[in-house]
């Protein structure tokens, strides 16, 4: 039997002008090969399972699904997985193990260290004569740094120098820090000849030159000592004849000298030398000592002109520039001026401190407004600011001024429950709201509370209560008082 197919030819097997056309063609069952039929693969049989083998089967799904990791087991994030938790066991015998086997030299040598930041300058030589009596400990040049910058601080310039005496004793050789350190020492107990006695012996050793910062010292107590400019101006040609060029901190000593001196003159032409000098560039302490010296008498425009100046020339103010600011037209009782400061401190979010609401309430004092002093200190409290000594002198300032006597004992039982620290001007502030108020009992209470704490009266206490004894006519307490406290009448 003969079988058809349909046969397509290649391209290749027409010509150009040939016409394809399909054909029938005939294949003999000779010519035909047989293939076997393609078998299917064979269907597997779905095997039935038992009931029991499912529900093993099922449960094991199920365990698997409700597996509970252990903390830090988790193969998740490292970020969100806690490290594990140390063994509790012996834990407490290990610190104890380790803080019996520390040496005494650390424990010693942090109390040292402590004692220093604290500001405690006899804790701190007695701990040091005991570490020097020791075999194994051997003090160094810093520890001698340290310990005469607290002196200097405490001025305690006597005992600066005899532990100056002993290091060199102890054949440790100074260096230019150390003996500018005991230079600040005198600078700070206002013994001018004692610095520059230290200054000459710089001089003279080759190792130990002054440099600027020793210079800056000594001119600044020149300064504070009664203004003693001849020899600031020795100084000055001094550093120029050793090369030595005056820096920033330098300039702002010599420009708040000048401006407590009233020599305006000499810090137009100091500030002037500033500006054009390319090493010596004003900065916000600049800016902070000659607002403060336009401020303190009364040059509210100069102020205004120079605090503009300096803000052109990319200086930032700080927050004490914004305090000094706010303390000049508080006294000048400018207080759309003060107000508007206020409102800036608030948009650049300059954090208000102790200082600030102490110039606020200063102002509404010396203004006898009193219930906005009231709220400016309701808000410090409330703010979470601490009030400090200055505060609750200006509080009784202002309510003595009134004669709100209620308010001052207010004041001051507020003032102990919060352990104020006391001083000889707190109390002189007490004792001029109680002389006001014509209660002598509270005043003369008052004295014995300041001499009890250790606080001499001064003579501006003595000017008070006097006032008040002959506001009474009680002319036999005068006496009294001049006997009890020593003054000559």
């Amino acid at each position: 039997m003969a079988v058809t197919n349909v046969f397509t030819p290649t391209f290749s097997s027409l010509g150009q002008n040939q016409r394809y056309s399909p054909k029938r063609v005939a294949i003999s069952p000779s010519r035909t090969r047989w293939r076997a039929p393609k078998k299917s693969p064979p269907k597997r049989r779905q095997q039935t399972q038992s009931p029991n083998r499912q529900q093993t089967k099922r449960s094991v799904e199920m365990k698997k699904e409700k597996k509970v990791w252990k903390e830090g087991e988790y193969p998740g994030d490292n970020k969100i997985i806690t490290p594990r938790r140390t063994l509790v066991k012996n834990v407490k015998k290990r610190i104890d193990d380790r803080t019996a086997a520390k040496a005494w030299t650390p424990t010693v040598t942090e109390i040292l260290a402590d004692v220093i930041q604290n500001k405690q300058w006899e804790d701190a030589l007695e701990v040091f004569d005991m570490l020097k009596e020791q075999p194994f400990y051997k003090p160094k040049l810093g520890m001698y740094m340290k310990l005469l910058v607290l002196l200097g601080k405490s001025g305690q310039a006597e005992r600066a120098h005899k532990l100056f005496d002993s290091m060199i004793q102890e054949g440790i050789e100074p260096n230019p820090e150390v003996y500018t350190a005991l230079l600040a020492t005198y600078c700070r107990s206002n013994l001018i000849d004692n610095a520059f006695s230290v200054l000459n012996k710089m001089k003279a050793l080759p190792l130990c030159q002054p440099d600027v910062y020793t210079y800056s010292i000594l001119i600044k107590a020149c300064i504070e000592d009664g203004f003693r400019f001849e020899l600031v101006d020795a100084l000055l040609k001094e550093m120029i004849d050793r090369g030595i060029a005056p820096n920033t901190v330098t300039q702002n000593t010599l420009l708040s000298g000048y401006g407590k001196a009233g020599r305006f003159d000499m810090v137009e032409k100091l500030l002037s030398t500033m500006l054009e000098s390319n090493t010596c560039k004003p900065d916000v302490w600049t800016m902070n000592t000659i607002i403060t010296m336009f401020g303190s008498n009364g040059q509210i425009d100069s102020l205004e002109k120079w605090y503009v100046k300096f803000c052109s020339i990319g200086i930032k103010p700080d927050g004490r520039t914004f305090n000094i600011l706010i303390h000049s037209y508080g006294r000048r009782r400018m207080y759309d001026k003060m107000t508007a400061v206020m409102d800036h401190m608030r948009k650049l979010a300059v954090r208000w401190t102790t200082a600030t609401y102490n110039n606020i309430i200063e102002a509404f004092t010396d203004a006898g407004l009193v219930e906005q002093m009231e709220d400016t200190f309701d808000q410090m409290v409330a703010s979470g600011t601490k009030p400090d000594t200055k505060t609750f002198c200006y509080l009784i300032n202002g309510f003595g001024n009134v004669g709100l006597h209620s308010k001052i004992i207010k004041t001051v039982k507020l003032a102990e429950k919060l352990e104020l620290a006391t001083n000889s001007v707190y109390y002189n502030s007490l004792v001029s709201a109680f002389a006001k108020a014509g209660d002598l009992v509270e005043m003369e209470r008052t004295l014995k509370s300041m001499m009890d704490r250790n606080h001499a009266p001064d003579k501006t206490t003595v000017a008070f209560m006097v006032e008040a004894f002959k506001k009474e006519g009680i002319s036999d307490k005068i006496d009294w008082l001049y006997e009890l406290l020593g003054f000559s009448l």
